[in-house]
């Protein structure tokens, strides 16, 4: 399945609410069809960066027409600032986040992201880098460790039952093992709905990647890089992603002033405003023409001037 970009008109929309700026950071390139989109309206020039060597591949191709306008690098957003600065940038007019696992990562079984295709069991989104991948997680930590990714990072119920049966069935070395392994850690009457092993799995990836501290370091960095009026689109595709855009924007957005005689009380400006006060989910005829799209959700700031 080739990736279909997910609320595409509507980050558009969003970001670029009085038409073409002159330069925008896409944190997730991924094949390129947001940073194709932002090209084709009339921005200048975008930076987009990504750690995936197979995207950037077809991103390259998609993009190739659009010649120095496209800056593509293989990097992650956490390090935007200084992708920024070797261009010469130091503020930029607009930045897009595309959280989570694409469709050519999860269709390709080689990556190890999902239980639906047998591959090795890795799940880094670049193996470039020396951080131990998902087999190393689940041959190496104690039930312990590992109930507790299942419950923070996927929200896993039978949290502690399933990291005790892995515990007792390792070594694991496919994805499809570990599936099949979690589900019969699960009760009969549990296995109605999403496939068992989606919750671990998605534990596993954000472990695997660090993807929510990432995530809490960047968005003040990328806040901070915005012009006056420069906007940040961020969306995601769980409540844990979406929990901590939602938390940091309205921190960001909080003014503090003290009562007279209350010194004590620390002041605080706000330096964005909200411009979705709730976030925009995609329409009944997107989920039909793309199911991945269902959980997505979209956030936006605009600093203030």
């Amino acid at each position: 399945m080739s990736h279909i970009s997910v609320l595409l008109q509507e980050s558009i929309d969003f970001l670029l609410p009085h038409g073409p700026v002159d330069r925008v950071i896409d944190g997730t390139l991924g094949a390129g069809g947001h940073t194709r989109a932002l090209l084709d309206v009339g921005v200048n020039e975008v930076l987009g960066l990504d750690l995936d060597t197979q995207a950037l591949g077809i991103a390259r191709e998609v993009l190739a027409d659009y010649g120095e306008r496209a800056h593509i690098i293989q990097g992650s957003y956490r390090d935007m600032r200084q992708h920024a600065a070797d261009l010469g940038w130091q503020q930029v007019d607009g930045i897009l986040l595309d959280l989570g696992v694409s469709s050519m990562q999860l269709d390709t079984a080689d990556r190890g992201f999902a239980f639906r295709h047998d591959g090795p069991l890795d799940m880094r989104f670049t193996s470039a880098d020396n951080r131990p991948s998902a087999a190393d997680l689940v041959n190496s930590w104690d039930a312990d460790a590992l109930a507790d990714i299942f419950r923070r990072y996927g929200e896993e119920k039978y949290a502690g039952r399933i990291a005790r049966e892995i515990v007792s069935r390792r070594p694991f070395e496919r994805t499809q093992q570990l599936a099949d392994v979690v589900s019969q850690a699960m009760p009969r009457r549990d296995k109605s709905g999403i496939h068992p092993a989606t919750r671990v799995f998605q534990a596993l990836r954000i472990a695997v990647n660090d993807e929510l501290r990432v995530l809490e370091q960047t968005l003040p960095v990328a806040i901070d890089m915005l012009v006056p009026n420069g906007r940040l689109a961020v969306i995601t595709f769980h409540s844990l992603e979406d929990s901590i855009v939602k938390q940091i924007f309205k921190d960001a957005s909080t003014e503090i002033i003290a009562p007279p005689g209350m010194a004590s009380i620390e002041e605080k400006e706000a330096i964005v405003d909200l411009v979705t006060r709730k976030p925009v989910i995609p329409s009944d005829a997107e989920i039909a023409a793309n199911p991945r799209s269902r959980s997505s959700k979209l956030r936006v700031v605009q600093k203030r001037a």
